[in-house]
């Protein structure tokens, strides 16, 4: 591009006084600076004399009234080296002029004139140019700018640092924008409430809700009082993080402050009660809400009807429509895809397709969001044609599928046992330009590996990892500086920063974000899972190690998952170095991880064991009185079975918070171990507190008395089955009967359990086998021909 040039011939320092020169007493006019600006190079001098007499309108006049550009740029960034001439009319005229054809370029052409002069600028001119290119989205520019400052002996201020954080947290480069805010405090630039804001929103975001915490300490002890804004970000990040307690406690603090709520804060707060599912409080809060003049709008009507729908409250939720329809609230698009999610969720997806239908009739043109509601109640009920029908009518209303719609899809395939169609449709998202997200992965490595297909699971993973920039990954996994985890990444964009390389900082994360996405917590779990199910338990435990290397820290699911696999392969010890690695690390076990322990424990007939571990977990749990966890060990101690699990059921009644899962697994593990005793005492004590025993348990006991010969109880335990409305497989219903035909005195009752078994649903023909059905042919002919006889 050939620029025009600005400068002219300069005027020599002896020369008559020029036309323009001359005292000025009053305000100067734009056309006298005009005159200046236009005649005479280097202007900066001529204007520096004029300067007690220029205002900030005057400024904007003559940037508006300039037709060369180049010269209007030079003379607004001599006006931005005098703070009282900055203006928000000139600054929008500026940024106007830059995003026109070819403006940046003139503006760059400028700031290296003035650096070939030796002239100074004001950082506020590189602010209004960073603006511009944030005004277009051009980020990686807007770097670029802010890089190139110290070129020009420039140093950024407060507001530059802002401008470049909100961008980089708008980009989600998180990690630069805090390498950025650790220099500009290393720059002795101090942060004000909007930096403050910028972090703590960025923070939140990415659910580092304790960092968001803390950086609202910081902020208080720096001096800066929160606003209505720094408290309602913080309470929206606690509620997503399902912090709503103390969410609610800091409006409170709020409120004592002297900062009260506006309806923002109070949407966000009443939106994390809905999801949590938490309704009656949600409606609490409207109410003492509403005491203090809060109206409720469309805003706070979607999140209360999202969070009834969420919680099944349908009647409810479509009482809120119509009363907010009543009072005159229009609803919007995105309340009408609540309202479709809702009707979805309920199995009610012809009316859900129907709603969709009639907002496209009244002029409203429905996103992805709302067709996915439809497309996923669709496969909810595994209506996969209808699925991918409404799929295909995305397009045709000028409506592109986003990755959510083909992850439902996938997710839904999967389901059904489609994995191959699943493949098919994740490949085609690909070719159509459509990235998958984390969550697309995840669903189809998981439908890969419960399809039993490992090694297709572990290259997709591969994929997943490597992305679409296998150098770049190769680059950063290897070296001396290699990046492995989040830790490493951050110490290599700080290392960057302090280097002055911002710009290639950016590009680094840019190029990531862009290339893939690193496997998360749950593409790690389901892969562990498949190998741990296929036995391939050395391969497991390379993935649990290498997630770890990658900053990933395992959750309950991860190792739960993995104590299972190494008991289903016979490794205990191992098992239990797990376990003790999982509580030194943080974790808490669950219940499900006891359970399993407790199960393998039963299996191999260590008993004892099994209940002490689930005393361990009784003790961690909050309420419980570690004197009646002495009583009950003292008395399973002592063989007082019936009296512990007595014990241990009072104290679970009494705290409302009652689990099954052990009660069972010590009922088989006696039932395995052959004392069946402490079996049956188990098994009347939950009868006892009308607590239904499980069908494994029921046959476990069944089969045991069967072998034990305690014929009488087997029928007892076989007759609660019945009255339960269970339905037992052929095996245990055929061992029982055969056991009392064998016997000596319980022949009869065979004949009478059949035809119980009949009248209660059992299809004797398909249940029974062969030598099961000639020994009850047998035996009823036999009674027949007694009772044919005169005694």
């Amino acid at each position: 591009m050939n620029l025009p040039l600005p400068l002219r011939r300069p005027i020599s320092f002896f020369s008559p006084k020029p036309p323009w020169f001359k005292s000025f007493h009053s305000s100067a006019s734009s056309k006298e600076i005009l005159t200046i600006v236009e005649t005479v190079d280097p202007m900066e001098e001529a204007l520096n004399r004029t300067l007690p007499n220029i205002s900030p309108d005057t400024v904007a006049s003559v940037v508006r009234e300039q037709p060369n550009r180049l010269l209007g740029f030079r003379f607004f960034i001599w006006a931005a080296k005098t703070e009282r001439l900055r203006s928000r009319k000139s600054r929008n005229l500026v940024i106007d002029m830059l995003v026109k054809d070819g403006g940046f370029d003139f503006y760059w052409r400028v700031l290296e004139q003035l650096r070939e002069c030796g002239i100074g600028v004001d950082s506020h001119a590189f602010w209004v140019l960073i603006k511009g290119f944030a005004k277009l989205g051009m980020a990686e520019k807007a770097v670029e700018a802010f890089g190139r400052m110290k070129d020009f002996g420039c140093k950024p201020d407060v507001f530059i640092y802002n401008t470049i954080l909100h961008l980089m947290l708008q980009n989600e480069v998180f990690l630069l924008a805090l390498a950025v805010f650790n220099q500009m405090l290393k720059l002795n630039c101090y942060p004000n409430i909007s930096t403050f804001n910028i972090l703590i929103g960025g923070l939140c975001k990415n659910m580092k809700t304790e960092d968001a915490l803390n950086m609202f300490d910081e902020m208080i002890q720096r001096g800066i009082t929160p606003n209505q804004i720094t408290y309602t970000v913080i309470v929206s990040g606690l509620c997503r993080a399902k912090r709503i307690d103390l969410a609610h406690g800091l409006i409170d603090k709020m409120k004592e402050s002297g900062c009260f709520p506006d309806s923002m804060t109070y949407n966000a707060l009443l939106n994390g009660y809905c999801r949590l599912g938490r309704i009656d409080e949600a409606y609490a809060l409207l109410r003492s809400a509403e005491e203090e003049g809060y109206v409720i709008g469309l805003n706070g009507y979607s999140c209360l009807i999202d969070g009834l729908f969420r919680t099944r409250r349908y009647d409810e939720a479509h009482c809120w429509f119509r009363k907010m329809i009543k009072e005159g609230v229009k609803p919007d698009i995105v309340l009408y895809t609540i309202m479709i999610r809702g009707l979805a969720e309920a199995g009610r997806v012809s009316d859900a397709l129907n709603l969709l239908r009639d907002i496209i009739e009244m002029g409203l043109v429905p996103d992805a969001y709302c067709y996915n509601a439809v497309i996923k109640g669709f496969c909810d009920l595994g209506l996969l044609d209808d699925a991918q029908s409404l799929q295909l009518e995305i397009s045709k209303q000028d409506c592109v599928p986003d990755a959510y719609t083909y992850t439902i899809l996938i997710f839904g395939m999967c389901r059904n046992g489609q994995v191959d169609e699943a493949q098919q449709i994740f490949n085609k998202m690909e070719k159509l330009g459509c990235v998958p997200s984390v969550v697309t992965f995840n669903a189809l490595i998981d439908g890969l590996c419960k399809a039993g297909m490992l090694e297709e699971a572990h290259l997709l993973f591969y994929k997943m990892e490597i992305g679409r920039n296998p150098s770049l990954f190769l680059r950063l996994s290897q070296g001396a500086s290699r990046v492995l985890d989040t830790e490493s990444l951050q110490k290599m964009v700080d290392n960057l920063c302090d280097s002055g390389l911002v710009l290639k900082a950016y590009q680094l994360l840019m190029r990531l974000a862009d290339s893939g996405f690193m496997p998360d917590i749950v593409t790690y779990n389901s892969l562990i899972n498949g190998f741990c199910k296929a036995g391939n338990i050395n391969g497991a435990l390379k993935l649990f190690k290498d997630m770890q290397l990658k900053g990933i820290s395992p959750d309950s699911v991860t190792y739960g998952t993995l104590i299972d696999g190494l008991q289903r392969n016979d490794r205990e010890e191992d098992a239990f170095i797990v376990y003790d690695q999982m509580v030194n690390n943080g974790c808490t076990p669950g219940s499900s991880v006891y359970s399993s322990l407790m199960t393998w424990s039963c299996r191999r007939g260590k008993i004892s064991s099994a209940f002490s571990l689930w005393l361990k977990y009784q003790s961690s749990l909050p309420g419980r009185d570690k004197g009646v966890i002495n009583v009950v060990e003292e008395h399973f101690k002592k063989g007082m079975v019936e009296e512990a699990i007595r014990g241990l059921l009072q104290m679970d009644f009494r705290l409302k918070d009652f689990d099954s899962s052990p009660y069972t697994i010590l009922l088989i593990g006696f039932c395995q171990a052959g004392r069946l005793d402490e079996a049956l005492s188990i098994f009347s004590v939950l009868e006892e507190y009308k607590i239904n025993a499980t069908e494994p348990s029921c046959v476990k006991l069944i089969q045991g008395l069967c072998e034990k010969g305690n014929l009488g109880q087997a029928i007892n335990v076989f007759l609660y089955t019945l009255a339960k409305g269970f339905v037992l497989m052929p095996p245990i219903c055929n061992q029982l009967l055969r056991c009392l035909l064998s016997s000596q005195d319980k022949k009869d009752h065979a004949l009478d359990l059949a035809r119980r078994m009949e009248s209660s649903g059992y299809d004797l023909d398909e249940y029974l086998y062969q030598t099961t059905k000639f020994l009850l042919s047998s035996r009823l002919n036999k009674s027949k021909m007694k009772y044919s006889f005169p005694q």
